[in-house]
């Protein structure tokens, strides 16, 4: 039996606390986009790994971490120490990231092409041991970041017991999440580090793969202090049972708690909307930068203000939707039924996605393109809808599997927070592993993978456009990706929750009695 967890912090986070643990995790969420988006344009884009090489790497440990996933919420469940059982894991594991972060860029070129338009492959062993090391160093980073962030999202539902407090936490938690998006920046910033690789006489394909292997590691340090810093500020109120369970046992709870349940099929469903995060880098880079940021932004004549400009305009809709959203969700919950709105976003928010597709098309059939300042600002308009309702489900979820730990404790007697919040990580990793899957079969059918990606980039640099190149075939599949698949998925998300079985009534009246019984215990204790 562990030690007895002192309770004299009062019921409820501080406000040091709480800004504690929310820099904290915007430095998780800024590492977990490194590698989300960042690390798949590396592999694909710079590295050149074919594309359906990728997507099974990414798949198959997508699929371990989701079966992990459960494996870590068993084992935080069963933790006791002075400090929690959360409260560990986000002091001691965020250095362990940080080496595991940094380990996958540390790879070999698959393919390259020189400044002559020469083309060259790694020799048949290096292939194998490129895509191995691929593998493993993507997975073990899984298995590690796994550890850091199920206690960072439970510790959430033991650092409060007053209902109103955890939904703002969790509302904050999201907001501060999109903020990790600095992550998404890494694919950005790094070609800016090219130049001191080029002046050690590398070609440009080599110099820009170690201009990437520099910022990812400048990047990582920087949010591991902050990732740090959640572990050393939080403090757990609700006591815990000392009552553990099997493993099998945990499966178990999950599977038969109905609403749980129904979230978990739900965001399954919802996997092709994980396409966004894998393909937006290589839209945005390819066919609004044709992969030469510095080019695009930096002319001759000096900054390129209007281009600038509508990278914001371009950065506030595609982001700025999520962020407004996580805001003002948690407020509409209070007056809409958390059911009805969770559905509406998945069933109306499907709108804006197939709506991304048919501006791009009609654009592109007309002989246009979306880089107009009208079509800058449509797209990116259209957009912001759709990634309002992508952020409205992001904070619903997390707030829903928050209620659905309560609901199992008046049920059961049992507060598997580890458990079921291990629960959002699978959902979330499940679904990448089908996206992956996704994208890495559309890319190798119209050839946006390999040898060819290598002759594209040396063919971009001297002069084509990926707008028009073959046809605008490859910018017709990266808009596919980011509409159609996650329309149609928005849209199936919905069926398991239209009769969602818990409740905003029934969870108000489970969460009174739960606190009447722990007030109780604490006067007779």
């Amino acid at each position: 039996m562990g030690k007895k967890i002192p309770r004299n912090y009062g019921t409820t986070y501080s406000r040091k606390e709480l800004t504690g643990y929310l820099v904290g995790l915007a430095g998780q969420n800024i590492i977990y986009n490194i590698i989300g988006t960042g690390l798949t344009f590396y592999f694909q884009n710079v590295i050149f790994i074919p594309a359906i090489a990728c997507s099974v790497i990414f798949a198959i440990a997508r699929v371990w971490d989701a079966v992990n996933d459960p494996m870590m919420g068993t084992i935080v469940d069963k933790t006791r120490t002075k400090w929690g059982k959360c409260k560990p894991y986000l002091m001691f594991i965020p250095p362990v990231i940080l080496v595991t972060t940094i380990i996958p860029f540390l790879n070999g070129m698959y393919a390259w092409t020189d400044a002559a338009g020469n083309t060259f492959t790694a020799s048949p062993g290096a292939k194998i041991a490129i895509v191995a090391w691929a593998a493993v160093s993507y997975i073990l980073w899984g298995m590690t970041y796994t550890i850091g962030d199920i206690p960072l999202w439970g510790v959430t539902s033991l650092m409060t017991e007053d209902q109103n407090d955890r939904a703002k936490i969790l509302s904050l938690a999201r907001i501060c999440a999109s903020f990790g998006a600095i992550g998404m920046a890494f694919t950005f910033i790094a070609p800016s580090f090219k130049g001191i690789f080029l002046e050690r006489g590398m070609d440009d394909q080599h110099a820009l793969r170690g201009a990437y292997i520099l910022t990812a590691v400048i990047l990582t340090v920087f949010s591991t202090i902050l990732f740090e810093v959640t572990g050393l500020s939080v403090h757990e109120r609700v006591e815990q049972s000392n009552e553990s369970h099997t493993m099998k046992e945990n499966f178990q709870t999950m599977w038969n708690c109905l609403p749980f349940r129904q979230l978990l099929i739900s965001g399954v469903l919802r996997s092709p909307i994980q396409l966004l995060s894998l393909v937006a880098m290589p839209l945005v880079m390819y066919y609004f930068f044709n992969n030469d940021l510095q080019g695009t932004l930096v002319t001759e004549n000096g900054l390129n203000i209007g281009m600038i400009i509508k990278v914001v305009i371009l950065f506030i809709g595609v982001m700025g939707g999520m962020l407004v959203s996580s805001g003002v969700t948690p407020s509409l919950a209070r007056k809409i039924e958390k059911k009805k709105l969770y559905n509406f976003y998945s069933i109306f928010g499907a709108i804006p996605f197939v709506l991304v597709f048919a501006v791009y098309y009609i654009t592109h059939k007309a002989g246009g393109d979306l880089l107009s300042w009208p079509m800058t600002i449509l797209i990116s308009l259209v957009f912001f809808v759709a990634s309002w309702a992508q952020g409205g489900l992001n904070v619903l979820q997390s707030v829903m599997i928050a209620d659905c730990v309560d609901y199992e404790e008046y049920n059961n007697g049992i507060r598997p927070d580890g458990v079921f919040f291990s629960g959002q990580s699978f959902i979330t990793k499940l679904a990448s592993g089908i996206a992956s899957l996704i994208y890495g079969g559309v890319s190798a059918i119209v050839g946006f993978s390999g040898d060819n990606l290598s002759i594209l980039n040396a063919a971009l640099i001297d002069g084509a456009s990926f707008v028009t190149y073959e046809g605008g075939k490859f910018a017709t599949a990266l808009f596919f990706c980011v509409s159609i698949p996650p329309a149609i998925g928005m849209v199936l998300s919905a069926i398991p929750t239209l009769k969602y079985a818990l409740t905003d009534k029934e969870h108000t009246r489970i969460l009174d009695e739960l606190n009447a019984k722990r007030n109780e215990k604490a006067i007779n204790d």
